[in-house]
This record gives C-alpha cells, sequence and structure tokens, in this order.
C-alpha cells in the first residue's frame, strides 16, 4: 500500500524517519520532567522546613524565654529579658569606735549588768569569777588619791566596777565615762591610775589596801578605764608575782573588749536599722 507523497511517516525530503533518534529524544524529555518533579519537590521540602524553623525561633526556647531573632531590618534583636530589682541603697556600715567615742550616738544602757554581764572574765585560757559590781555618778567616790583631781577636772560623768577573783589573786577593774575622747585621753596621760578597790564575795574589805599592788590606766573612745590587782591576803605584789600580774593584764585587757563591744553592738543595731529603712524605702516591706 502507498499513502503517496508526503506521507505522515516520512522525514524531511521524504526520506524514512531514525526511529532510534526519536526514541532518544523521548527518552530525554522523560528525564528532564522527572528532575523538574524531583527538583521541585526538593524546594517544596525546603520551604516547610524554613516555616518550621521560623516557628520554633518565634515560639521561644524549652524553657519559654524569648530568644533572638533576626528583625525586619536583617540585624539581630535581642530581648530585654533580664530581670529588674528596686534599688536598695545601703549606707556603709557605721564604725564602732564612733559609739564610744560621740555621746549622742552612746546611747545604749550603761551599767555593770550591760558592761559586765558574764559571770566570769574569760581572757584566754584563764578564767576569773565575778565577785562584786558597782556604778558611782560621784566619780570621786569610787577613786583615791590624784585620780579624784584627774576625774574632776576632766569631767567625769560616771564611774563604774567589777571585781574578778581566783586562787588567792584578784582584780578590780573601773570603767569612766567622759563627754570626749580627748578628756579621757588626758586622764590616761596624766598617768594616776589611783582606783579605789571594790570588795565583796569573798575579796576581803582590805583588798589592796595598805599593801603593794599593781596598778594600770588606758583610754579608748571617751573611756578611761583602770586596774588595780593584788593578793587577797594583803602581801605585796613582787616582780616575781606572776599570778597577780597575769590578773591585772587581764583585767585590763578585758576592760577594753567589754567597751569595745559596746561599740560593736551598737554599730550592728544601727546597720540593721539602715537596712530595714532601706528595704521600706524600696518597697520591699510593709
Amino acid at each position: 500500500m502507498s499513502f503517496g507523497q508526503g506521507g505522515p511517516f516520512e522525514g524531511p525530503g521524504g526520506s524514512t524517519p531514525d526511529w532510534e533518534a526519536l526514541a532518544d529524544e523521548s527518552e530525554a524529555r522523560a528525564r528532564r520532567k522527572r528532575w523538574l518533579m524531583i527538583g521541585g519537590g526538593a524546594v517544596a521540602a525546603l520551604a516547610v522546613a524554613g516555616i518550621v524553623a521560623a516557628a520554633v525561633i518565634s515560639s521561644g526556647s524549652p524553657g519559654g524565654n524569648p530568644t533572638a531573632r533576626p528583625s525586619a531590618s536583617g540585624s539581630t534583636a535581642v530581648p530585654d529579658d533580664k530581670p529588674s530589682f528596686p534599688d536598695v541603697s545601703v549606707p556603709p556600715p557605721p564604725n564602732p569606735q564612733d559609739y564610744i567615742s560621740d555621746p549622742k550616738k552612746d546611747t545604749a544602757p550603761l551599767t555593770p549588768a550591760t558592761l559586765f554581764p558574764q559571770p566570769t572574765m574569760v581572757v584566754g585560757e584563764h578564767s576569773y569569777p565575778r565577785t562584786a559590781t558597782d556604778a558611782s555618778a560621784d566619780c570621786t567616790a569610787a577613786a583615791q588619791g590624784p585620780l579624784v583631781s584627774s576625774l574632776t577636772h576632766n569631767g567625769c560623768r560616771k564611774l563604774l566596777r567589777a571585781t574578778y577573783a581566783k586562787d588567792g589573786v584578784a582584780v578590780t577593774i573601773g570603767v569612766a565615762v567622759f563627754d570626749s575622747p580627748a578628756q579621757a585621753a588626758a586622764v590616761m596621760n596624766e598617768g594616776k591610775p589611783n582606783l579605789k578597790p571594790l570588795a565583796g564575795g569573798g575579796v576581803p574589805a582590805d583588798f589592796c589596801q595598805g599593801s603593794k599592788c599593781l596598778m594600770t590606766t588606758n583610754a579608748t573612745g571617751r573611756y578611761a578605764y583602770f586596774t588595780i590587782a593584788g593578793f587577797t591576803s594583803g602581801k605585796d605584789v613582787t616582780a616575781t608575782a606572776t599570778a597577780a600580774q597575769q590578773i591585772g593584764r587581764d583585767g585590763g585587757g578585758y576592760a577594753f573588749s567589754q567597751i569595745s563591744q559596746r561599740g560593736k553592738d551598737q554599730a550592728a543595731a544601727a546597720a540593721a536599722q539602715q537596712l530595714r529603712e532601706a528595704r521600706r524605702k524600696a518597697g520591699l516591706t510593709s
């Protein structure tokens, strides 16, 4: 059968089609179609991944806190997620020395019970029971000899005493109160430590009366303090009397520590009050 010239199976110029070439071209088109489908799927997957990532970023970290994310301009915006606290400004802690130097600050009760509250004087490895205490607004009543005039003309306000004794030795501590550190220092510098000993509680009335005893004077803040130490038997204190010398030294150290503690206690109370006031102003307490 003949289809005549220019039939459908004739190639250019009337030649017979190259069936092998046509098959190759058809296969190539099929491959291009498959790649387009695969490529389109990959692009779609990337788009979905981007959407998921954006959702994770915007939802925040696992703990619920917002995380940094790009802003519209392309820069990274860091959220201000730091907690804010009220500004509590507390003044520097008070100086304890100020509280034993200024009568306007040194307002805590001053009695033998507050200055010598412990029933036993403990200094290092040594301890001595307290036997008697006394306080006098007339400082001259607790002094003798040249100390009387020294206390008077320097304006002594009060003199407190306490006696401690053990194993045949005793010491009386005296603490004189003045209006200023200068007055207390003047008494110390005059070097007249003639404190009247305080008897009682096993310490005889003639303790350090008519016998040689050790006497000292010192000062801190607006306080001058004195000691008189010796034997309760009435014998003289000599250079070899180590027990009497020891209780005398311990008495002086104890007096200083008790006065210093008075300053520390008042400074601590003032610091606590300052903190309470600062917290109140900051709205942290009612």
